[in-house]
């Protein structure tokens, strides 16, 4: 018996009729392959549960943050303004005496450390908190973790507007090579969901990784050169801080804003080098520990 239509992609197997695709991955226990526009309409069912399921999550995620507060969302926009009013008071006196638009050179690093830190610190913690949902129903589980950097995405955006407003007042010429401010943001969303897969696999097994973290991003905030220059430092000194991911990050902003420079192509393979190894590290880390997960939670 023959069916026609692209609602149900129906064929024969051993004189027995196998129907709707749907309910099939790519074929019969007997082998025989469904039809290509069943594989689409099966990835296009899947996408769909996936997508309801992740902008739930990213709509939970900020109910859940700012729940109860008076502020919301301004909250995101505050706290970082006012880390740099205190970093600004603090350290303007010893590194910000003879350097032109501090307050922008402090801006810029406490930008984008303040965006790496809460992602990865979020990320981290994505699939215990949600250990809930993923040991009853069988979802992707990196779908807890772009949800967490959808929301630090968020909240990094509405900084960068103040970002730009501040430079603004700081008159800070506005070029054409802000266009560039695009490669920093994407690599550093890639590096931070990268990050996220590898300190969430390891604090599945390993409750310690939350307190090293801790200390491990402080010694990284201070190595990142957020409140001083390296121009004083040797060569020797200048080309170790290219080791630290974070300062290439920060460097390029400081770059494009402040000095109106577009990095040598060195430096973007640099960038673009840190932010592949980790992100390849990562889905290695899910891809081989993804069934082992559930024993840990």
């Amino acid at each position: 018996m023959e069916t026609d239509g692209d609602e149900i992609a129906a064929f024969r197997c051993n004189g027995a009729l196998w129907g709707n695709a749907i309910q099939f991955e790519n074929k019969c226990p007997h082998n025989c392959y469904i039809s290509c526009k069943s594989k689409e309409r099966l990835m296009l069912e899947k996408y769909k549960k996936h997508q309801f399921l992740f902008e739930e999550l990213v709509k939970r995620d900020f109910k859940k943050k700012y729940k109860r507060t008076v502020l919301g969302m301004g909250w995101s926009i505050l706290s970082p303004l006012v880390t740099l009013l205190v970093m600004r008071l603090v350290f303007t006196h010893f590194f910000g005496r003879t350097m032109s638009h501090y307050t922008t050179y402090l801006f810029c690093g406490n930008l984008v450390f303040a965006y790496f830190s809460e992602s990865a610190t979020q990320g981290m913690t994505s699939l215990l908190s949600n250990a809930a949902i993923f040991t009853k129903v069988n979802v992707p589980k990196y779908l807890f973790l772009l949800s967490k950097n959808c929301q630090t995405l968020i909240n990094f955006g509405l900084t960068l507007i103040v970002f730009f407003i501040f430079c603004l007042i700081d008159h800070i010429t506005f070029t054409w090579k802000f266009i560039f401010l695009l490669y920093p943001i994407a690599l550093l969303m890639l590096f931070n969901i990268g990050m996220g897969l590898v300190l969430s696999a390891l604090f599945v097994f390993f409750r310690d990784i939350q307190y090293l973290w801790s200390i491990f991003s402080q010694l990284l905030m201070y190595m990142s050169a957020i409140f001083y220059s390296i121009d004083s430092f040797s060569p020797a000194a200048q080309h170790a801080f290219l080791i630290n991911p974070v300062y290439l990050f920060i460097r390029y902003f400081r770059k494009i804003v402040i000095e109106a420079i577009v990095p040598g192509l060195a430096f973007h393979l640099l960038m673009a080098l840190d932010v592949t190894a980790i992100l390849l590290l990562g889905c290695w880390m899910y891809r081989k520990y993804n069934t082992e997960f559930l024993y840990y939670v």
